[in-house]
């Protein structure tokens, strides 16, 4: 009897060493199967994140042309203000009168608001005349001959407009022969 005992007892033993493989089986492929899971819920993560950064970058992109179309129309009417400074300068050394200057003053202070203003959304005047010519900032609309050095801009036709240093507008310029 203690033989068919001790056989009972091997055949249990065996069927739980069995059922035993069979949990660390299952074990090991519920771990793998949480493994893909926890890749794929990352991997969808990351894509939705890569998402959302380029969509924010996608809206600003566009706010930002946007605001460089109502931009450059303001910098079309500040040239008009640069060329009337250049002509109610002229007129006034013809005819000098304390009148027009005090028109001319004010005149002039609506110009600096302006240009105050731009100052504030990092728009900057880009300087030209004097320096060498940089087609990365201006546009050369003519050669001169001048005592100036070949190459360098001796007259400014148009201001140029930098926006947190990447041009805007750039200048147009006369550079010397």
């Amino acid at each position: 009897m203690m033989a068919e005992e001790e056989k009972q007892e091997k055949i249990k033993k065996e069927e739980q060493d069995a059922g035993e493989e069979d949990i660390s089986q299952k074990l090991q492929k519920c771990e793998k199967k949480r493994d893909e899971y926890l890749a794929g819920w990352q991997r969808a993560r990351a894509d939705f994140l890569n998402y959302k950064k380029e969509e924010t970058e996608r809206i600003t992109g566009l706010a930002f042309f946007a605001q460089v179309e109502i931009i450059l129309k303001n910098l079309e009417i500040l040239d008009v203000f640069d060329k009337a400074k250049q002509e109610t300068g002229k007129v006034l050394e013809e005819h000098p009168c304390p009148d027009l200057k005090r028109m001319r003053e004010g005149f002039l202070q609506v110009g600096k608001q302006m240009r105050d203003a731009l100052k504030k959304y990092d728009i900057e005047e880009i300087e030209t005349k004097g320096e060498k010519f940089d087609p990365n900032f201006a546009e050369a609309v003519e050669e001169i001959e001048s005592d100036a050095e070949s190459g360098i801009i001796v007259e400014e036709i148009q201001k140029g407009y930098k926006i947190a240093g990447k041009v805007l507008r750039p200048a147009r310029v006369k550079v010397a022969k």
